[in-house]
């Protein structure tokens, strides 16, 4: 008799993003009138850049000709792309990284999901809280997370809660971990880390012969001069640190997906190459990005991309400003949107993240995501996007502040 993998089963029945869709939806039908203003999920609003379209198009017409037709590409990405992100996003910032430690994907999300993959179930993970979900999740899909119990989480698993007295960073954990999650600037708290501090974990990592898998992918948003944009400006990171940027919030990549991993060739466990791990497991289950969109992610890094993605950046961290600033004036204690497009704000009058929800969708139309859903430390929070146009930013606000008492 076929047998499942007992592991989904122990998740809950659907994603926290797919929750918060179908209760949407919903109202939505229920008050047709109502018009929803979306600042939950992180998706983009505006327009891929016109250097990154126009590469788009021309790699679009060669595919139409039989001289400059391609078909599957390497599976680790195309070299033009992969030496364009080791040159501008590393060696520029005196970080070396070279083109073969790049892993070019199809998201951020597929390769923090996929990278447990190449290591053993036996593992211990350790995981900020709140965390983004599909840290914990797909280790709970490789069976690494044991059991769930409420009001704890998942018995394999050590958490490391963030907290408002600690600044939202996470301690180390006083035992040994193999596997940490880190995401800085912060999804969903929208903090950053400075220098200083990163170099505490990369040294307990070193000490323990653990891995850091660093979730970068909001590293445009950084504003203050502190914060590494990646991991690998710290000393001795490149033996213990695998990295993950994406396209999607930096350019707009959202719809058509691209992004990278950087695994170090430094990076030996037992005299295994991770590098060489990650490169067979992608070779097997994967066939690259399509040369269309791996163009377009090169034009990120012409002259043209390069400002007007910073344009675009901009946007949204006005728009981050404009929320933190307006929840602020109306009383209300709000964090991040500094360095990241994301707010974290505490939810009013000792409401829970879902209470908070229901009641804002209700009295306001605005959607956001429910902290409880990021984890147990999430609760009594609550993550509000700056991913919208100014205008419904300013609307959204606007109708939150006049609704709800701080």
């Amino acid at each position: 008799m076929l047998k499942v993998n007992a592991n989904f089963i122990k998740l809950p029945p659907s994603y926290l993003f797919v929750d918060i869709a179908n209760k949407v939806d919903a109202f939505s039908k229920q008050h047709p009138e109502v018009e929803i203003i979306r600042m939950g999920i992180g998706d983009v609003t505006r327009p891929l850049p016109k250097a990154v379209v126009a590469a788009m198009q021309k790699a679009a017409e060669e595919m139409g000709k039989a001289e400059t037709f391609r078909g599957y590409g390497p599976e680790a990405g195309y070299e033009f792309l992969r030496s364009a992100i080791a040159e501008n996003d590393f060696q520029k910032r005196g970080v070396a990284i070279d083109k073969d430690e790049i892993f070019v994907s199809d998201g951020a999300k597929s390769d923090t999901g996929s990278i447990g993959d190449i290591f053993d179930v036996d593992n211990v993970v350790a995981v900020c809280d709140p965390v983004y979900p599909v840290y914990v999740d797909t280790n709970v899909m490789a069976g690494r997370a044991g059991d769930y119990h409420e009001g704890t989480g998942w018995s394999k698993i050590v958490y490391m809660p963030c907290l408002e007295k600690n600044g939202f960073l996470p301690r180390i954990p006083n035992e040994r971990v193999d596997i940490i999650y880190l995401c800085f600037p912060n999804n969903p708290s929208g903090v950053g880390i400075g220098r200083t501090e990163l170099k505490k974990w990369v040294d307990y990592a070193l000490r323990n012969q653990s891995i850091i898998l660093y979730d970068a992918a909001y590293e445009a948003f950084i504003t203050e001069e502190d914060m590494p944009h990646s991991i690998f400006e710290i000393e001795g990171a490149k033996k213990c640190a695998i990295e993950f940027r994406s396209f999607s919030k930096t350019a707009g990549f959202t719809g058509t997906r691209c992004a990278f991993t950087v695994i170090p060739k430094e990076l030996v466990f037992n005299e295994v190459s991770l590098n060489k791990l990650w490169g067979r497991r992608q070779s097997t289950k994967m066939n690259g990005v399509s040369y269309v969109i791996q163009r377009g992610a090169e034009a990120v890094y012409s002259e043209e991309g390069r400002r007007e993605v910073k344009e675009n950046i901009v946007y949204y961290l006005n728009n981050a400003k404009i929320i933190k600033e307006g929840l602020a004036k109306a009383g209300f204690k709000a964090f991040g949107g500094v360095n990241s497009p994301y707010v974290w704000m505490k939810t009013p009058n000792g409401l829970t993240s879902w209470e908070f929800f229901d009641l804002l969708l209700e009295k306001t139309g605005v959607v956001g995501t429910p902290g409880s859903g990021f984890g147990i430390s999430g609760e009594g929070y609550f993550r509000l996007t700056a991913f919208n146009t100014k205008e419904n930013t300013e609307k959204a606000i606007e109708r939150i502040t006049s609704s709800f008492k701080a």
